[in-house]
């Protein structure tokens, strides 16, 4: 990328890069910040100089997008996230979306069925029997939002590696996308290399009882080495594919990787 030198007279970069910051989701933003990037370090990197407002967005976007690369590449597949005992567990476990309890979907398991599609062999469809009838393990992990705060939960269900080899998944495919119930068609993509992580799990219970609707039933996909918003519930289909889709958080600006 060529870098564009063509500036305004009398505009002040550095204001118009804070006024940007300001318009990045808390946590890019306190990552940024936290960061510490001069503004001749972000030209550098980016390739970009800043000339108005739309050039300090676009400057911040790549930044988001060196951010995913760089979580992607320290990534270590078999580094565990912290597991707990029972007695760690937090109680209540709180329920986490952008709307109220009574607004999240509410699905009926006997029609649901997960559909599957993309680069696999297998692309039937599975009814909430057929996945219950699977080996399932349990974690305890704990669960860590965006917002700052987190809580310990016990999950049960089948790990989504095993599943992926079952369907007949290309595991050298990029993404696993996942598309849920919820109203604004909430959907998110997955990065393989997380997506075969051995504690990231297609769940279908917590505390040892049926999924409740309150954290995603029929089924959430539990990824306790991101945070919170990558885990995706009330999921009513999987896409294997090596086309980045966004997500819905994604697409407002909250980094792809974000692992925790």
């Amino acid at each position: 990328m060529a870098k564009r030198s063509f500036l305004i007279p009398g505009v002040d970069k550095r204001l118009l890069i804070k006024d940007s910051i300001k318009t990045m989701p808390d946590v890019t933003r306190r990552r940024f910040i936290a960061g510490g990037a001069s503004l001749g370090a972000l030209t550098l990197l980016t390739g970009c100089d800043v000339v108005d407002s739309s050039s300090a967005e676009e400057m911040l976007k790549q930044v988001s997008k060196f951010n995913d690369a760089v979580q992607a590449f320290i990534f270590n597949p078999d580094a565990l996230a912290p597991t707990f005992p029972e007695s760690a567990i937090t109680k209540p476990f709180p329920f986490n979306a952008y709307y109220d309890l009574d607004d999240a979907p509410d699905v009926d398991g006997k029609d649901w069925k997960l559909e599957v599609r993309g680069l696999v062999d297998n692309k039937k469809s599975w009814t909430l029997d057929e996945l219950y009838q699977l080996p399932q393990v349990t974690q305890v992990t704990r669960h860590i939002c965006v917002e700052g705060w987190s809580a310990i939960g016990s999950w049960t269900g089948t790990p989504l590696r095993d599943f992926l080899k079952l369907i007949g998944a290309d595991t050298r495919a990029k993404y696993v996308w996942f598309q849920c119930a919820d109203k604004d068609g909430y959907n998110s993509p997955l990065d393989m290399r997380s997506a075969l992580h051995p504690q990231t799990q297609m769940t279908f219970k917590y505390a040892n009882e049926i999924l409740p609707r309150a954290y995603g039933f029929p089924m959430k996909i539990r990824v306790p080495t991101k945070l919170g918003f990558k885990n995706p519930k009330y999921v009513v289909s999987m896409e294997v594919t090596n086309d980045y889709k966004g997500g819905y958080w994604e697409d407002q600006g909250y980094n792809s990787f974000s692992g925790s």
